[in-house]
């Protein structure tokens, strides 16, 4: 069964109270269960995490290797920061999706550079929740095509 990893960085945990104006009402957990009930109408098995430290993503992303067929990283405002975490995503040699909720390119022009989408397969961006259920399915997509 295809695994997949989805990776959530800083203040990620705060969804649906945080910024709603920009992020919504959708908490994690709500995204958690609704891509889990997806994942199992497809055949997929995944793994959440979520932290507010670079060293844990990165040992996340490093757990990974072996594990996982695949990684969705909504790395938050460290994408635009973190030589760490392209690094290690370039290291395990695992395909990465970039991940966002909000339109970082309709946003403040530092949120428009991406260190991870330089090791990325692809980047979703600006489609609220239901875009970690297109990065299922653009990774499941990208793993079936032999990626």
């Amino acid at each position: 069964m295809t695994s997949i990893l989805v990776l959530n960085g800083p203040n990620l945990n705060l969804l649906g109270m945080r910024q709603p104006e920009i992020y919504g009402h959708t908490t994690l957990a709500d995204i958690e269960a609704m891509c889990l009930a997806h994942a199992e109408t497809h055949g997929l098995a995944l793994a959440f995490e979520q932290s507010n430290h670079e060293g844990a993503l990165i040992d996340a992303i490093h757990a990974a290797r072996g594990t996982h067929d695949g990684i969705i990283l909504n790395a938050g405002a460290y994408t635009h920061s973190s030589i760490a975490l392209m690094d290690a995503l370039a290291s395990v040699q695992i395909p990465a999706i970039e991940l966002h909720l909000s339109n970082v390119h309709a946003r403040e022009d530092y949120r428009h550079v991406s260190y991870i989408a330089r090791v990325a397969v692809g980047v979703i961006c600006g489609f609220g929740a239901p875009g970690y259920i297109l990065a299922l399915d653009a990774m499941r997509g990208h793993l079936e095509r032999g990626g």
